[in-house]
């Protein structure tokens, strides 16, 4: 079952409108002006965290204090279990909850420790992985995930502008919904174009 609706959240309207402007034309959007804390039922939250699971600042530490505690234990024993104490940025997981509310939470980091991102691709290689973990789970046969809620990866700590945020999380989206018939060197290239830093590298054909 694929996603139905994909929530971007922030709460700043200049964050919202770039949502708005990036994800034009996309279907299944909704983009909403506040917080996590403000949040109603949704089936998963995706977090904008840290390779290590250490979710004790920005939106990860409003999780917690929604969530539990016990909720970056688990991450953080999956971290130790499955990533040898230390998760890749480009992948993510789906953790339950234990909340009826918001039954699940992706972990999908941005970075390896807190600090700048900007002018790189992490935001996208954030975004795929949650929505490839999400898709993952949904061929799983567990309880699906129809709706996903999405901050503004990279835009804290990161450092990354609204604008490019939004663009980098359009372009996984875009990608899940489009995906290509064929591999080859023009496509590699044409999705470059899509994903790099502000659309200016290039890749050698």
């Amino acid at each position: 079952m694929p996603l139905r609706e994909l929530w971007l959240v922030h709460p700043d309207d200049a964050t919202c409108e770039a949502f708005r402007s990036r994800f034009e034309g996309l279907p299944g959007v909704r983009v909403i002006a506040g917080r996590f804390e403000d949040l109603g039922p949704h089936d998963a939250f995706v977090t904008a965290g840290n390779a290590f699971g250490i979710m004790t600042a920005g939106i990860d530490a409003a999780v917690v204090r929604r969530l539990g505690e016990g909720l970056m234990i688990r991450v953080q024993q999956r971290i130790l279990d499955e990533y040898h104490g230390e998760q890749p940025v480009g992948t993510a997981f789906v953790e339950p909850t234990g909340s009826p509310e918001i039954p699940f939470l992706v972990h999908a980091p941005t970075m390896r420790v807190p600090g700048s991102i900007e002018g790189t691709d992490k935001v996208y290689c954030a975004s795929w992985a949650a929505l490839l973990a999400i898709q993952a789970h949904n061929r799983s046969g567990s309880p699906p995930i129809e709706v996903a809620a999405f901050p503004a990866l990279g835009t804290g700590f990161g450092g990354v502008p609204a604008s490019e945020a939004a663009r980098q999380m359009a372009a996984a989206y875009r990608h899940l919904l489009e995906p290509p018939h064929r591999l080859d060197w023009e496509f590699v290239a044409d999705r470059q174009r899509a994903i790099c830093y502000d659309g200016r590298r290039q890749v050698a054909r």
